[in-house]
């Protein structure tokens, strides 16, 4: 796997307006933390940052981070990152420092590819959850897992244990938790409550039919034994 290089610069003022003023020259606020160290606060070119994130291993690269001034490099993995809601820009990242010989946990997207035969028939691919968390080496993180969704029939579920991973690397959510399922269409889940309605309320009103006849019998019995009297 290819290391990224990227040079910050070191950061010292805080609060709103210090971050606002990062903001306008095209810098993201950040900081770095692991390893038993004390935390580092920084600044990175935004344009630098989307660079070390585009390759092969996108958000999961292992960056090389070297600040401005210093010889001293820290290797890192992009712990987390916030974006701005409105302009869907980063506003700060947080990075942790590895050792490559160390197994870190991650949060990996998984990509649903093909489309399910359910699908075709008028079903609908309902995703749960979009990602995993995995265990592995940091130079061993995938960008992303994938499943192919092209033999799944409707009501067919798919869960965590039916994910492929390399050897090396360990899932460590529940197997059994639902990644994704094929739903019928609304219009024909409406058709088939519709129907056990219907049901129901035939056999209530059978039952209702049921528990009235014995009274109508008596009834009349008691009609006859009074003609009888007379």
């Amino acid at each position: 796997m290819d290391r990224v290089e990227l040079v910050v610069q070191p950061r010292t003022e805080v609060g709103s307006r210090a971050v606002r003023r990062l903001r306008k020259r095209g810098l993201i606020p950040g900081v770095l933390y692991g390893q038993g160290k004390a935390a580092h606060l920084l600044a990175v070119e935004e344009r630098a940052l989307r660079e070390a994130v585009s390759g092969e291993t996108g958000l999961h690269a292992v960056i090389d981070v070297t600040f401005a001034g210093q010889k001293t490099t820290h290797t890192v993995v992009l712990k987390e990152y916030q974006l701005d809601r409105v302009k869907s820009v980063v506003t700060h990242v947080d990075f942790h420092e590895v050792k490559l010989t160390e197994p870190i946990e991650a949060k990996v997207a998984v990509a649903f590819e093909g489309e399910a035969a359910g699908v075709k028939m008028g079903g609908i691919l309902d995703v749960l959850t979009r990602e995993v968390t995995v265990k592995a080496l940091p130079t061993h993180i995938p960008d992303h897992l994938v499943f192919d969704v092209t033999e799944l029939e409707i009501g067919s579920v798919v869960h965590v244990g039916d994910l492929t991973v390399p050897d090396d690397i360990e899932v460590l959510d529940n197997p059994e938790d639902a990644l994704c399922t094929v739903l019928l269409p609304r219009a024909v889940e409406i058709t088939v409550e519709e129907e056990e309605e219907a049901a129901e309320e035939a056999a209530e009103e059978a039952a209702a039919g049921e528990e009235q006849e014995p009274e109508v019998i008596g009834h009349g019995k008691a009609a006859d034994d009074e003609g009888a009297a007379g």
